[in-house]
């Protein structure tokens, strides 16, 4: 199959990243719509901003994550470690999702989050109003920096260290929904990295600096361990080392997952699908077939929550990428950001 080869994500990653004459022409053809993007979201902006669109206020505090970029930004990881801070400080968080996806990255987060509340709903006020009926007591909406149309007391910028391999072009000749000068919009900016250096985070930060002037904080998301896709057995990355591996993912930054697995010291061979892809029978099956021949099949976290109930139980167990968030710079701020945001004498 042609997706399992991953035809269509490298398809995208040629476009958007190759300095070659054919990428080049490709992306000069699509300028008249990268045109039309652009202007709509300017103008977008503009009527909210001008209250030529309605803004709705929500019913408890929040904390709005997003990024500027198409998928892979780190944005999820980030909503995570926000719900489970509040979680650990004695509140009741809710996720607020799109509702889009398939239902994988509700999944995730209920997971990740096993005291929290998690709605999918595209309309944010209706989610917001059954999160609070159900006791939630802070919001935290993932995938929502574009989402104008309602009020946040946090509203946090994403931005990964890797779309620095991209061109900033608009969508769809780049992935860029919105420029780096709507990060002026943002009240926090997390510079996220996965394979990208220290030293290219920052590089970033100190161009997003001339476009913001609120915080910045640097993020690593690296390997932490793997974990049996249903024991839960806990083992080190050093595992995979000289080991056969598949790493398979449907996911928006697969080159991210395999650099990450490579750098155990694993021989990887690899596997993707779409984002948000719904595995079906004859998919697993094949996964099934390639964790036989292998020595470890290594899935990502998104993943596995749509493979855990339907793993054939005659098939070796994959190991489950865990990742694991480490403030590198501007963590404990971004700690006094969220204690704003429910402490009542800061919401005054």
């Amino acid at each position: 199959m042609a997706h399992r080869r991953g035809t269509t994500h490298r398809l995208i990653r040629w476009l958007w990243t190759s300095r070659r004459l054919d990428a080049r022409l490709a992306r000069a053809a699509l300028l008249p719509l990268a045109a039309l993007w652009r202007s709509w979201s300017l103008v977008r902006v503009l009527s909210y901003r001008r209250g030529w669109l309605a803004v709705h206020d929500l019913p408890l505090p929040s904390v709005a994550v997003g990024n500027l970029t198409v998928g892979g930004s780190g944005k999820t990881p980030i909503a995570i470690w926000i719900a489970r801070y509040f979680a650990a400080r004695g509140r009741t968080p809710a996720v607020l999702l799109r509702g889009y996806g398939g239902g994988d990255e509700a999944l995730v987060h209920a997971r990740a989050v096993p005291g929290g509340q998690v709605v999918a709903d595209p309309d944010r006020v209706a989610g917001a109003e059954r999160a609070l009926a159900r006791g939630a007591t802070v919001l935290v909406l993932d995938d929502a920096y574009q989402r104008l149309d309602v009020r946040r007391d946090l509203n946090v910028l994403v931005v990964s260290a890797e779309t620095t391999r991209a061109v900033r072009w608009p969508l769809p000749a780049g992935p860029w929904r919105e420029d780096l000068s709507q990060a002026a919009r943002a009240d926090f900016v997390i510079v996220t990295r996965k394979r990208a250096s220290r030293e290219a985070a920052e590089v970033l930060a100190a161009e997003l600096r001339s476009a913001t002037r609120c915080p910045i904080a640097i993020a690593h998301l690296g390997l932490s361990r793997l974990e049996g896709l249903r024991s839960g057995q806990s083992v080190p990355p050093s595992t995979l080392a000289g080991r056969r591996v598949v790493a398979a993912s449907a996911i928006a930054d697969p080159e991210a997952f395999v650099a990450q697995t490579k750098a155990t010291g694993a021989a990887v061979q690899v596997a993707t699908w779409n984002d948000h892809h719904d595995y079906r029978p004859e998919d697993i099956a094949w996964l099934a077939h390639a964790a036989r021949r292998a020595d470890h099949l290594v899935i990502t976290e998104k993943d596995a929550v749509k493979l855990r109930e339907r793993w054939p139980s005659d098939a070796p167990e994959p190991l489950v990428a865990v990742l694991d968030l480490t403030w590198e710079a501007g963590g404990d701020a971004f700690a006094v950001a969220l204690e704003a945001v429910v402490t009542p004498t800061e919401r005054l």
